[in-house]
Formats: structure tokens, C-alpha cells, sequence
């Protein structure tokens, strides 16, 4: 009987959201040890949550729209031709797809078993978890215009570095077999990202007159809906303990100045302490609120975008360290010269 109950336990346990679970805790510490702070943070979650409620709807809309139309068969065209004309096509690809640095893995893998070459996947591989079309939406609503301008700029860019990068050391001959035969041997070949790549379906833009793409489309939007929420309700939950206790003065002391210094401290930085690309936004907004500078607040969010512990592990569980050394080396530079770019026209 007592075995029968630690298991449903533990079952429950697993089966329990991680991001949810995360935002209760805080706010029941918060709860037990400061309770008038429990309730504001509670209160700055739900204003700001409305406040970008209509960028969050947009964003929705246009991901599970996406997802409906079939539109991201699209990338199969990025990845067609000559290589130097596959690189800047499959940057601009990846910074318009939905996929996140973890997410993207299987298509990755696909491609590469396929025999794509390498320096094209780099180049998607790069640019696809900085941008896509919900975070450039929230991008705005969140740090303006601009800020979401040069972020897909800056996407575009580290793509096209990686990608090109890639080549160069090809042609140099420098581990070759490892940039010719990229995947660890019994590396997923990507299943059914596979075959999409492979015979890629016609889009659909007028899905409504279909009633599957239709399930699809609404099942998409709920599947996004707690996702973008989750995240930036954890987010807000952070940064209304932010604006209370991090000491006024103390992020533009430490990363305010206009300097290669305090960009590359961003990027380091972006490593260990990065969430999610979403959940960051509102967390580099106050960041930038109390000092930082905003070339190294769009390094943070470039650098952990692409080096993040989860997506850094995913790339060396499936590629030979030369080919991760230089998905690593790319993403950290590209990251520190769009910063250092960016800090030059604000």
C-alpha cells in the first residue's frame, strides 16, 4: 500500500510543470517570509502580464498560425543549391523559424544525416533560437522597436559568421573529417523531420477551410498560450523582486559602462544564468532600467540564446567536439560584436 503511494507520488511529481512549480515555490516563501511582498509581486505579475497581453496574443496567433499552414515546410527551401548561396538563405530561414536552441535538434540532426552541408546547418542552426516571429513581437512590446530590429539584425549576422566561419575552416582543412561526417555515431537522424525535409508538403495559407488544420491551429495556440505565459509570468515574478532587491546602482556599476568589459561579462554571464528567451525579456528590460548598458543586454540575450547549458549540451550530444567548438566560438563572438554594435547607435 505504502509502495502504491510513493508511486503515484513520484508519478505526480514528474508529471508536474517545472515553470509553474518554480513561480509557486517563490511565491510561497515570499508568502511565509514577507507577505506584503507576496502580494505585490502577485499585482506586478498580472499588470504587466495585461500590459503585454496584446503582443502575447499576436504571438500566439502567428506561431500556431505557422503551425497550421504547414508554413514551416518552408525551410526546406533554404537548404537547396550552392553552398555560399545556402548559408545567408538559411540564416534568414532560422531567424524566421519557431524553434528554440533545443527544439531545432531534430531538425539539426535531420539535415546533417542527409548530408546537408555543415556550414549551412551552422548557419540555421545559429540564427533560429535568436529570432523568430512571436519574439520579435514580444521583442517590441517589451524593449521597444529598435531593440527588436537589431536583435533580428544580430541574428542574421551571427548566422551568417557561423555559416561563412564554417566554410572557411572547410576549405582551411582544419578537421576535416569532423566538419565532413558532423554527427556522433548513433545520433538521431531526426525521424519525421526528416522526411519533411526530405518531401517537404505544399502550404496551405487558407487553413480554415481545412477542419484538421483548423484542430491544429487552436491545439497550437493553447500549446503556446501556456507556454509564452508560464515563461513570462516567471519572468515578471523575478523582476518585481528585482526592482526590490537588487540595490539601486549596483547592474550599472557592474555592466553600465560602454565597454568590451562589461558586453563580455554579459555573454559569460548569459551562459549559466539564461532561462529562456522569452522569460529574459522582461528581465533585461529592468536590467537596462537599473543601468545596464544596452549592448550588453542584447549580448545577454544573443549569447544565451544560442550557449545556454541545455542548448550547449544538446550540440555536444550530437556533433564531434570540433564542429561544437565552433558552434560555441561563433555564437560567443557573433554575440559580443552585435553587442558591441548595438551599444554604438543607443
Amino acid at each position: 500500500m505504502t509502495t502504491n503511494v510513493v508511486t503515484r507520488l513520484n508519478r505526480s511529481v514528474r508529471q508536474l510543470d517545472g515553470v509553474f512549480l518554480a513561480i509557486a515555490l517563490i511565491l510561497i516563501v515570499l508568502a511565509i517570509l514577507v507577505p506584503p511582498q507576496a502580494s505585490d509581486s502577485i499585482r506586478f505579475v498580472l499588470k504587466n502580464l495585461l500590459k503585454v497581453a496584446p503582443f502575447l496574443f499576436l504571438s500566439i496567433g502567428i506561431a500556431a498560425y505557422a503551425q497550421a499552414t504547414g508554413a514551416d515546410n518552408l525551410i526546406a527551401k533554404a537548404f537547396q543549391g550552392r553552398v555560399s548561396v545556402m548559408i545567408p538563405v538559411a540564416a534568414l530561414i532560422g531567424a524566421l523559424s519557431p524553434f528554440c536552441s533545443c527544439g531545432v535538434i531534430p531538425l539539426i540532426a535531420a539535415l546533417l544525416s542527409m548530408g546537408v552541408p555543415v556550414a549551412a546547418v551552422m548557419a540555421f542552426w545559429l540564427s533560429s533560437p535568436l529570432m523568430d516571429p512571436s519574439m520579435f513581437v514580444l521583442t517590441v512590446g517589451t524593449l521597444g522597436l529598435q531593440f527588436a530590429i537589431a536583435k533580428i539584425i544580430a541574428a542574421l549576422g551571427i548566422g551568417l559568421l557561423g555559416g561563412f566561419g564554417t566554410l572557411l575552416l572547410v576549405k582551411a582543412g582544419i578537421s576535416t573529417e569532423a566538419f565532413n561526417a558532423p554527427l556522433k555515431e548513433g545520433a538521431s537522424n531526426g525521424g519525421c523531420a526528416g522526411s519533411k525535409i526530405r518531401n517537404p508538403k505544399s502550404v496551405v495559407w487558407q487553413f480554415w477551410h481545412d477542419p484538421e488544420r483548423q484542430q491544429k491551429f487552436w491545439k497550437g495556440a493553447r500549446k503556446n498560450a501556456v507556454f509564452l505565459g508560464k515563461w513570462l509570468a516567471l519572468a515578471f515574478v523575478l523582476e518585481s523582486l528585482m526592482v526590490v532587491y537588487v540595490p539601486d546602482g549596483w547592474i550599472g556599476t557592474i555592466a553600465g559602462e560602454d565597454s568590451l568589459l562589461s558586453i563580455l561579462g554579459a555573454a559569460l554571464v548569459g551562459i549559466p544564468a539564461y532561462l529562456n528567451g522569452y522569460a529574459a525579456l522582461p528581465l533585461v528590460k529592468e536590467l537596462i532600467h537599473q543601468g545596464m548598458n544596452p549592448g550588453a543586454g542584447m549580448t545577454f540575450l544573443l549569447a544565451g540564446g544560442a550557449t545556454s547549458i541545455p542548448a550547449m549540451i544538446a550540440v555536444f550530444a550530437l556533433t564531434h567536439r570540433p564542429v561544437f567548438l565552433a558552434y560555441l566560438g561563433f555564437a560567443f563572438l557573433g554575440s559580443v560584436l552585435s553587442g558591441l554594435a548595438f551599444s554604438l547607435i543607443v
